[in-house]
C-alpha cells in the first residue's frame, strides 16, 4: 500500500481525510465565529492566500461541510456551515483546549500574527462595558525585529465594530501600546492584563475610564479560562493528609 494512502475503513482515518488539509479547521472555526462572506473569512485567517481559501471552500462544499448561498449577479456569496460540520464544532473546540493545556506557552507565542489577533480581539469586545458608544481605540504593537504597526478599532452605534489597518484621521479615545507577544500572552491567558499593565509592558494613554475598565470590555480568549483555572489551582492550599 502506498505510504500516502489512508486505510479509509478506519473512522479516525476517514475523519482525518475530511479535515486534514492545512487551514481547513481554521476556516471552519472562523465560520463558527460568525464570518460568512469571503473577505470576512480571509480576515480571520490572514496567512491564507485568496486562491487557497477559494480552493478550501470548494473542497468543504464538495464534502458537505459548507453550503454556498447566493453569489449571482451583484449579490455576494455567503458561506455557512452545514449540520454535518456543526457536529464537529465541540470536537475541534476540545482539540484546541487540549493544545492550550499541554503545549508550552513559549511554543504558542513563537509564531504570532498581529492581524489574526486583532480580528479576534475585535469580535470579543463587550460593548456594554464601554463607557462611550462611539469611540476609537488605537493599538500600537511593537516588535523587536520590525517596525511598530498600528490598528484601529472603530465603534459606532448600531453597526459591527470595524478593524482598520490604516489611519483614516480618527480622533482616538484610547491608545494601547504593547509588544505583539505581550498582548497575545495577556489575551490568551498565559499572563494577565493586570500583571502586564502593572509591569509597564502594556501602556494605556487617553480616556481614563476606558483605561481603568479595560479588563471589563476587552474580553480575553475563551481559552484563557483554562490558564486561569490552572493558576487558581496552583494558589489553592494543599490539604493535609
Amino acid at each position: 500500500m502506498p505510504e500516502t494512502t489512508y486505510p479509509l475503513f478506519c473512522p479516525v482515518a476517514m475523519a482525518a481525510d475530511m479535515l486534514e488539509p492545512r487551514w481547513t479547521m481554521l476556516v471552519l472555526c472562523e465560520m463558527w465565529s460568525g464570518s460568512t462572506r469571503f473577505n470576512q473569512i480571509q480576515r480571520g485567517v490572514p496567512g491564507m492566500s485568496p486562491g487557497l481559501l477559494a480552493k478550501r471552500l470548494r473542497d468543504l462544499e464538495s464534502k458537505g461541510l459548507v453550503a454556498r448561498i447566493g453569489g449571482k449577479g451583484k449579490d455576494h456569496a455567503e458561506y455557512v456551515t452545514t449540520p454535518l460540520a456543526d457536529e464537529l464544532e465541540p470536537i475541534i473546540r476540545q482539540l484546541g483546549e487540549w493544545a492550550h493545556r499541554n503545549i508550552k506557552s513559549e511554543v504558542s507565542l513563537e509564531k504570532l500574527d498581529a492581524r489574526m489577533l486583532m480580528w479576534n480581539i475585535r469580535r470579543k469586545i463587550n460593548r456594554l462595558e464601554l463607557p462611550r458608544h462611539n469611540c476609537v481605540i488605537q493599538f500600537t504593537l511593537t516588535d523587536p525585529l520590525s517596525e511598530a504597526v498600528n490598528y484601529w478599532l472603530v465603534f459606532k452605534s448600531g453597526i459591527e465594530p470595524d478593524l482598520c489597518y490604516s489611519d483614516q484621521g480618527f480622533n482616538v479615545d484610547l491608545f494601547i501600546i504593547a509588544s505583539l507577544r505581550t498582548l497575545t500572552s495577556a489575551w490568551m491567558g498565559y499572563s494577565s492584563f493586570e500583571s502586564e499593565i502593572s509591569a509597564g509592558n502594556i501602556t494605556l494613554v487617553g480616556h481614563e475610564i476606558m483605561a481603568r475598565s479595560l479588563t471589563k470590555w476587552l474580553v480575553t480568549s475563551s481559552y484563557a479560562r483554562l490558564c486561569n483555572s490552572d493558576r487558581q489551582r496552583d494558589l489553592e492550599p494543599v490539604a493535609a493528609e
